[in-house]
């Protein structure tokens, strides 16, 4: 066999391979089809967090928080979390706003007080009140009537010169924060028969509060629950030699619901 021959079938013989690769290939053999995988999900937590924007003092319920999802790794300690908490109504039951949370920021331990706790009553105090307590017995506190959340004013009764008695309306539509360490109305309370109220006021009202204990005694007159709170302006004055009735009109908020209200003064001017 010559050279040129075996040149020839050489180059044949290659030819073939070539062609049999080429035809593999275009029959879906060779290269393995390769798959996508999914990445790997993030760990995540529920994490309580608000509705709406809540204030200081504002009771917490569950209908203005919910469990949301939030990336494990992002979980501040302070915040509340389903695994630690367990459920909303623990979390909730008792508990205080003490600092302003806007909607949908998560709720942390810092944010919130519970009844357990101290700094509660710090807590259920509105920006720029004062708590002040005074003495009250059955008579001066309405019969045991007068419960957390209500609303009074405040009467000072002085005993004058020749035994006369004259009566003060010093402060009126005055939050009752709680009577003893009573803070929170429960459902089947009726009454609490209490030694001291703690009532809510301004600085200067908490002056006025204090000055006017050692001037005599102090004596709550609880405010209705409906919409209108006019007093009538014929009312008499009574006690002491003699008294004004009527006062400007103001404007209360309670609820929700608006209404115009007079504060009778009775027994003369408010003490200074």
């Amino acid at each position: 066999m010559n050279t040129k021959r075996l040149i020839v079938l050489g180059f044949a013989g290659i030819m073939a391979i070539v062609a049999a690769l080429l035809a593999r290939g275009l029959m879906g053999g060779g290269t393995p089809n390769v798959q996508a995988k999914m990445a790997p999900q993030m760990p995540m937590s529920d994490v309580l967090v608000t509705n709406n924007a809540l204030q200081p003092g504002q009771a917490l319920a569950a209908d203005l928080v919910h469990w949301q999802k939030w990336p494990t790794s992002s979980v501040d300690s302070t915040f509340i979390t389903r695994g630690a908490a367990g459920s909303i109504d623990a979390v909730v039951k008792g508990a205080v706003v003490r600092t302003p949370l806007a909607a949908g920021q998560p709720v942390t331990n810092v944010a919130i007080v519970h009844a357990d706790a101290v700094g509660m009553m710090a807590a259920m105090l509105n920006p720029g009140m004062r708590a002040i307590s005074i003495p009250i017995n059955t008579d001066s506190g309405a019969g045991g009537f007068i419960l957390p959340n209500d609303r009074i004013d405040l009467i000072l009764i002085r005993k004058g010169e020749a035994n006369r008695i004259s009566s003060t309306t010093l402060l009126t539509d005055v939050r009752v924060l709680a009577v003893d360490q009573t803070f929170k109305q429960d459902k089947d309370t009726k009454t609490v028969i209490a030694k001291t109220a703690t009532l809510e006021v301004t600085p200067a009202q908490a002056e006025q509060v204090a000055k006017a204990q050692s001037q005599g005694m102090l004596s709550l007159s609880l405010r209705p629950l409906v919409s209108s709170d006019t007093v009538a302006s014929n009312v008499p004055a009574t006690g002491g030699s003699g008294g004004q009735d009527g006062g400007a009109p103001i404007s209360v908020i309670r609820y929700g619901i608006a209404r115009e209200t007079s504060a009778i003064v009775q027994g003369g001017a408010k003490p200074q």
